[in-house]
């Protein structure tokens, strides 16, 4: 039995897409209620109304997963991205991105725990390859997701103090190809997510949580190279920002092209 939040569309659908094809009864939520019960009708999975941002509402998803099987997988893929500068940001919007990509992801990991602590599985929280550095005009998010990244890692010592049989896992993938970034691509703060040549696509992300899934790695990012460069910058930011602005220059370009 599998849980994935956030998944009537994007990187959640296709790791339901796949769960479901490994033989897992799943579980999709968003809270969209009519894109989770087209996208649960398309994979043979069971779709639930649910807020990300409400602990209680991750409560009650346990709870209905529990009734269809034990749960041995559980995904916080629900997330937010709303590009800007902090000192453009609505209370709203800050609010918004705070509540989801933290708040979900914590109280989504509480609801896996108390389900999964006994007979053990596997979390899977999403970060994004922002939570390793300096992401300008995306501070806010990039402050979301490194909160994600650390979490989950400060999470599994606490599951290996107590003698919990939960691997945790965070994948940090490069910006991708999903409505949650095209929502943002006419915004000029969204050209650093162009810096690559290409975006991923949702489907190489999801292969990547299924690898993350099959064994006790800790981390992924993805690409592996552009890790290594965001790492660096946040060593050494003041190296790096000059290089980041010159990257979101490069960027800006193929967002223009491409909007």
């Amino acid at each position: 039995m599998a849980v994935v939040t956030g998944a009537a569309r994007g990187f959640g659908r296709e790791i339901a897409r796949r769960l479901v094809a490994r033989g897992h009864r799943v579980v999709i939520t968003d809270l969209d209620e009519a894109a989770v019960a087209a996208t649960a009708a398309e994979l043979g999975a069971t779709g639930i109304a649910a807020d990300a941002r409400i602990a209680a509402d991750h409560a009650r998803v346990a709870a209905a997963a529990v009734e269809l099987g034990t749960v041995g997988v559980w995904v916080n893929n629900a997330g937010v991205l709303k590009a800007g500068k902090v000192w453009e940001h609505s209370d709203d919007d800050i609010a918004l991105m705070i509540d989801a990509n933290v708040h979900g992801v914590i109280h989504g990991s509480r609801a896996a725990i108390g389900v999964m602590r006994r007979r053990g599985g596997h979390l899977l929280n999403i970060a994004s390859m922002s939570a390793h550095g300096p992401v300008p005009g995306l501070a806010v998010y990039a402050a979301s997701k490194s909160a994600v990244l650390n979490f989950t890692t400060s999470l599994q010592g606490d599951l290996d103090l107590d003698g919990i049989p939960i691997r945790a896992h965070a994948l940090c993938p490069d910006a991708a190809d999903t409505a949650l970034v095209r929502a943002e691509q006419g915004h000029r703060d969204t050209a650093i997510l162009h810096s690559q040549k290409t975006l991923l696509t949702p489907g190489a992300v999801a292969d990547a949580a299924m690898g993350l899934l099959d064994g006790k790695r800790l981390v992924l990012s993805l690409p592996l190279r552009r890790a290594v460069m965001a790492r660096s910058g946040s060593v050494l930011p003041s190296v790096a920002l000059p290089v980041l602005a010159r990257m979101r220059a490069q960027g800006e370009q193929r967002r223009v092209a491409g909007s």
